[in-house]
């Protein structure tokens, strides 16, 4: 059942999680429920030093950005505020394209490159991608905020940082289930994932993706190229799909992977992208990425189990970032291409 509508208003939002999002006094006659994402975040939140807050115009505030829940541009807002500190390590020094909902997430959506015309929205240096227009850059809080009420609903990253723009610094292979695959084969997907890459002498981390399925992916050192980085993704889809070709599937298109799960490589190539971790997904329900722990892995019941209501109160409970390590590990893709080979 859909919530009564908040009006647009002037907030003060959070710089960064721990933190509680505040809402300015309503005017008389125009009482406001806090939304769920932020009543559930102030009751679980342990007793900690205030975040600082900034005052943040939110237009069109009470516009529903999710008919199925009937969340709304303010609780997306607000969701990308508190969440920054945790999703900012994952997007500084990146070239970002958003995908942003203009009608809802029931409706069309725009995949935007560019800043061009996006009040509050900075470009990344015109030299770092020669030909083109500058691509999105947040490096900041207030930069996450500025793109959520431009309409972002989803950010995606390259696969490459400015600091070698052309160099991969992490490989994705995406679990993406076609029709009728059970939850269970895409989990054990994932595993037989990890563990190949295990054999190539590769550690890799988990997330979900927000939606059917689960990312995997692999700290590099910035050695190769992205075709190099693609290639030996690819290489690594089609010798699974060979060896389980019951489970497997290295062709993209919907009509290859029904009842099979397709391996998806694609997101390797020069300026492809992924759904970065903490990303919302524009679609029914607003599920977001969530970084896992693997051992976490056998408890998650789909994909989009988390969504922007229930991510931060995970987040809240959490002792440790389950992707620590990934920040301390830079690997060599050179040995490992040798052994797939």
């Amino acid at each position: 059942m859909p919530r009564p509508k908040a009006a647009s208003r002037t907030t003060e939002l959070p710089q960064a999680l721990p933190g509680e999002v505040r809402r300015e006094q309503e005017p008389a006659g125009e009482p406001a429920a806090p939304s769920p994402a932020a009543s559930t975040a102030a009751a679980t939140a342990a007793p900690r030093k205030r975040a600082s807050a900034r005052r943040v115009t939110v237009t069109h505030g009470d516009r529903v950005v999710d008919p199925s829940t009937g969340l709304t541009k303010l609780d997306l807002v607000r969701y990308y505020a508190e969440v920054s500190a945790w999703a900012l390590p994952h997007l500084r020094g990146r070239h970002i394209f958003i995908r942003r909902a203009p009608a809802g997430v029931d409706g069309p959506t725009v995949f935007q490159e560019h800043p061009l015309g996006m009040k509050g929205l900075r470009g990344t240096d015109p030299a770092l991608w020669r030909g083109h227009e500058p691509a999105i850059s947040i490096e900041t809080a207030q930069d996450l905020v500025a793109a959520a009420q431009a309409g972002m609903v989803e950010l995606h990253t390259w696969n490459s940082t400015a600091e070698a723009i052309d160099r991969a610094d992490r490989l994705v292979l995406d679990i993406d289930p076609g029709q009728e695959v059970p939850w269970e084969w895409v989990r054990e997907a994932a595993l037989l994932t990890r563990t190949m890459f295990t054999e190539l002498g590769l550690d890799s981390w988990l997330k979900t993706s927000g939606g059917k399925g689960l990312h995997v992916v692999v700290p590099l050192l910035p050695q190769y190229s992205h075709a190099q980085a693609k290639s030996f993704a690819r290489k690594l889809a089609e010798h699974m799909a060979r060896t389980i070709p019951q489970r497997f599937v290295a062709k993209s298109g919907a009509g290859n992977r029904v009842g099979r799960i397709f391996l998806d490589y694609l997101r390797n190539g020069p300026s492809q992208t992924t759904a970065a971790a903490f990303s919302v997904r524009a679609r029914p329900g607003l599920g977001v990425s969530m970084p896992l722990a693997w051992q976490e892995l056998k408890d998650v019941p789909a994909g989009d189990c988390w969504n922007i209501e229930t991510a931060l109160e995970r987040l809240r409970a959490l002792r440790k970032d389950p992707w620590a390590g990934y920040w301390k590990s830079r690997q060599s893709m050179k040995e490992a291409m040798g052994r797939l080979a």
